[in-house]
């Protein structure tokens, strides 16, 4: 079992808060999507002749490839692949590029999830972020989706945004729940190096809410997904019985996949590989036959911390059985010790052989993977 991620790099404009690698050179395009398809047949063996499971379209903005354009790449993988009968195969789309025209082409494709960067409800948020659609062409893209016979749809909100009361966030959600989603993933925003929205903390233009605000508008939307059913079964995901995203759920579960693109990542259990995040030195180096990638062999500490780290994000946790048959004794000794003063105060628990966080413990999950992790000094 195995997934395939493609980075596709472009955007129109970059998002203040996004740190994830783009570019707007959408010039690059038609030698991007011809290196693309080079470096899918140059890894063909990368998987190793597993079946792939998922196909993920992310970015960057996939949704600015033609319907054509992503078809291509899916019947290519399928002819260097064994392929399921039916794989999860995602799109992550703006709003504004959903038109009912690109709707109806994509509606021909493979593609049968989609992830809709709505990112909020809020016009004037949506200004601050420097998102290119308003929250009306977020509802009418849906709408207009789920029209053209698409049932498995993904929305994607931040919270904890300046300014963002706990009224605020509750609207948000209402807006999801009246739109009939099967998915939503809910990030709190950060304020990371090299982004708009960390120059502008740095200089006092933006202000982070407060810890309790945090707090409250995280235990806002933990309640409210109880109520509209949707299952907390990742830190920052939520899905409708059945409905959960089958290609994230893979990183989580040790699962190999091959990444194309510009900084796209691969990992096979023993290796971790990323591409570079270049998309002019992606494609000459591809054209050229030259290695657009580093890699590196995981150590056992490695290969032990990624597992902890993975696995604690989800609503299973970490399995404690398949850790002591197969992982070294110290390393779950040393974890075992860790997690106790966490349990003691009622951060982690420990069910059916599992450890997890326990929703207390999920707003402090980084302080406790950062304690249960094993260095190798």
């Amino acid at each position: 079992m195995a997934g395939i991620y493609i980075h596709v790099p472009f955007c129109k404009r970059k998002c203040g808060y996004c740190n994830f690698y783009s570019t707007t050179r959408l010039e690059l395009k038609a030698n991007y999507l011809q290196a693309l398809q080079k470096e899918l047949q140059q890894r063909r063996d990368y998987l190793n002749g597993e079946q792939v499971q998922t196909i993920y379209f992310g970015g960057g903005t996939p949704s600015l490839m033609e319907p054509a354009e992503i078809q291509s790449v899916i019947d290519t993988i399928k002819q260097l692949h064994s392929v399921a009968d039916n794989p999860e195969i995602t799109i992550e789309a703006n709003p504004d590029d959903l038109t009912l025209a690109y709707i109806g082409q994509l509606a021909q494709t493979s593609v049968n999830r989609l992830s809709i960067g709505i990112q909020s409800f809020d016009d004037e948020m949506l200004k601050l972020m420097n998102r290119r659609h308003t929250a009306q062409q977020a509802i009418d893209a849906v709408r207009n989706c789920q029209q053209a016979g698409y049932s498995n749809i993904s929305v994607d909100l931040i919270y904890g945004l300046p300014q963002m009361t706990a009224d605020d966030w509750r609207r948000q959600l209402d807006n999801v729940a009246r739109l009939n989603v099967q998915h939503l993933s809910a990030y709190h925003l950060s304020y990371e190096e090299g982004t708009a929205f960390g120059l502008k903390l740095k200089q006092h233009k933006l202000e982070e809410v407060s810890e309790d605000d945090s707090l409250e508008q995280f235990e806002i939307l933990t309640d409210w997904a109880k109520t509209a059913g949707f299952e907390h079964y990742e830190i920052s995901n939520f899905a409708k019985s059945s409905f959960r995203s089958r290609h994230n759920s893979s990183y989580w579960n040790r699962t190999i996949y091959l990444g194309v693109g510009p900084a796209a990542h691969s990992y096979n259990r023993t290796t971790r590989s990323w591409n570079t995040a270049n998309t002019a030195e992606y494609i000459k180096g591809i054209e050229s036959g030259s290695c657009v990638s580093e890699e590196e062999q995981l150590s056992p500490t490695d290969i032990f911390n990624d597992y902890v780290i993975t696995a604690l994000r989800t609503s299973s946790g970490i399995d404690m059985e398949y850790l002591e048959h197969e992982q070294p004794r110290q390393m779950v000794e040393y974890l075992r010790r860790q997690a106790e003063s966490f349990v003691c105060d009622g951060r982690l628990e420990y069910a059916t052989n599992h450890l997890k966080l326990t929703h207390s413990g999920i707003f402090i999950s980084d302080e406790i993977m950062e304690a249960l992790i094993v260095s190798d000094n």
